[in-house]
């Protein structure tokens, strides 16, 4: 069939395929982008805080829970517990607490490189040798005080140096939480050493180990604050 080029309409259709790889031709898509991009990297990067405040909370609350129970001031237990049971459990759970953390750090942070990831190598390692030297100087001097001084010893060492490095790592992140919450931790560990033995294991059970409870749930939702796109 033939026909004039004016009673024969011939039209070209051209498939466009779209590219949804392509850039934003707009600014306000690529902000939007971006926006949804950066809060996709702070999801990968950033643990959940309750999984690096809430282990230690629970540990310092029960395990100097037991400790005032059993070594309360005066001379009556409050619980009938054997003695060993306090800081048994206390190095128990501080031990999960350290393995909880260690995860969660490798999980989040095994990709970082660079300084960062320099940073936070060293600061695990002043927290490993810290903690083995300072603890092995307490063993020497420890078994030549009374019981009571011995054990105000031990704890008012222990919170103090996990007060001054969670400070300092404040510093070294710029982290506002994490050096408060070292702050808080120095504060009450003296509050506790000045009220004295017996009463130093209440104060750290309820203020300190309370107050990790307070700082990861607070922690935890300025983290969903940031990570909305």
């Amino acid at each position: 069939m033939t026909g004039s080029p004016d009673s024969t309409l011939f039209r070209k259709v051209v498939c466009v395929e779209l590219d949804d790889d392509s850039p934003p031709t707009d600014a306000a898509a690529a902000l939007r982008l971006i926006r949804d991009q950066r809060s996709a990297t702070a999801r990968r990067l950033d643990p959940d805080a309750r999984l690096l405040y809430w282990p230690w909370g629970v540990a310092w609350l029960v395990g100097f829970g037991l400790f005032f129970l059993r070594f309360p001031p005066g001379d009556q237990a409050l619980a009938h517990l054997p003695g060993w049971l306090p800081l048994t459990v206390l190095f128990v759970l501080l031990a999960a607490a350290g393995a909880t953390q260690a995860v969660v750090s490798v999980r989040a942070y095994g990709q970082v490189t660079g300084d960062s990831a320099r940073r936070g190598q060293w600061y695990g390692y002043a927290w490993a040798l810290g903690s083995v030297s300072v603890y092995a100087g307490l063993g020497r001097i420890s078994e030549h005080l009374p019981h009571d001084l011995a054990a105000l010893l031990w704890s008012a060492t222990a919170v103090g140096l996990t007060g001054a490095l969670h400070m300092a790592g404040g510093a070294v992140w710029l982290d506002q939480d994490l050096f408060r919450l070292g702050v808080w931790i120095s504060v009450i560990n003296l509050i506790g050493a000045i009220a004295g033995p017996g009463w130093h294991p209440l104060v750290v059970a309820v203020a300190g180990g309370g107050g990790m409870l307070v700082a990861g749930a607070l922690a935890r939702r300025r983290q969903r604050q940031r990570q909305q796109p």
